[in-house]
């Protein structure tokens, strides 16, 4: 139980470094285009990890040698496959929400990005996970505030909702991916192998698709150093160890927060007012989280 609430911690901490962050994103994106940020950010973020994962190593020593080789060497090739797939869902959801966002409103796309907290779930069926009842309650509950939080008047899809929403699809599977390799693999070098394999991805679509220039990163460099350090160095290390030993369902719906936290952040640091249905849609989300939290009456229960 102890490991749960640590990792519901950790995926907690994650959540509000994205959700402030996204004032970095948004202003990035004013200096550079969407591959050249999602790009910077990701190798600053992976290079961020390079000299924890050194003293680590430094720290562990030579004299250590492993018991059994042969799993340390097992653990290692799940690593760097691990770290391989979850750069490329990392890479294609980062993207198609940078996209999005350029042809839909904030609002829209932060409860379309969301729904990953019933799309996990649902992806998760077909890989044999149980789901509590209560789980499936808390995923509608905060479906209901995300939608409550962060879209006003009619919801009609336009092209950048449609982005956006197979952006909350890659968003699951990267989830679920993290599930599967995090219990094997070392998570400090698996998150760091995923930074490095979207920043390169990025960077290519950047020099094929936009003119970088060191100009305009310099120009973007706050934003950009709060996004590569925190979001992606700090932020991404945390899900990671965090979902360790965490239902890939609850931590998608605590990784949620992350909308809501943008919303209090925009209200605590810019002065921006919430209003009862936003208001509304907080205590749903929050709600949710706690109800998903509780311990099963039932033994049986997954």
């Amino acid at each position: 139980m102890r490991k749960n609430y640590r990792g519901s911690l950790l995926l907690f901490l994650a959540a509000f470094i994205w959700g402030v962050a996204f004032v970095a994103q948004s202003v990035g994106m004013d200096y550079m285009g969407p591959f050249t940020f999602n790009g910077a950010r990701s190798l600053i973020g992976g290079t961020v990890l390079l000299p924890l994962i050194a003293y680590r190593e430094r720290k562990r020593g030579p004299q250590e040698e492993p018991e059994n080789p042969e799993k340390t060497k097992a653990e290692r090739r799940v690593t760097l496959i691990g770290g391989l797939c979850c750069g490329l869902a990392l890479c294609s959801a980062s993207m198609l929400q940078q996209l999005g966002i350029q042809y839909t409103s904030v609002g829209k796309a932060g409860f379309i990005t969301t729904l990953y907290i019933v799309i996990v779930p649902i992806l998760g069926l077909f890989f044999r996970k149980k789901v509590r009842k209560i789980v499936w309650i808390g995923a509608f509950l905060a479906a209901i505030g995300m939608y409550l939080l962060c879209v006003g008047g009619s919801f009609r899809m336009n092209r950048g909702d449609v982005l956006v929403f197979f952006c909350a699809i890659l968003f699951s599977i990267h989830i679920l991916v993290v599930d599967y390799f995090s219990p094997k693999a070392d998570g400090v070098k698996l998150s760091c192998i995923q930074f490095y394999v979207s920043g390169v991805l990025c960077m290519a679509g950047a020099f094929l698709l936009e003119t970088p220039s060191w100009s305009a990163l310099l120009a973007g460099i706050v934003p950009l150093l709060y996004a590569g350090v925190m979001s992606c160095g700090v932020a991404y290390t945390l899900q990671i160890i965090g979902q360790r030993d965490m239902d890939p369902t609850v931590a998608s719906l605590i990784l949620s927060l992350e909308s809501v936290i943008s919303v209090l952040a925009g209200w605590v640091l810019l002065g921006q007012s919430l209003s009862p249905r936003e208001l509304a849609g907080c205590a749903l989300v929050f709600t949710a989280v706690i109800l998903v939290q509780l311990p099963s009456g039932k033994k049986s229960e997954n």
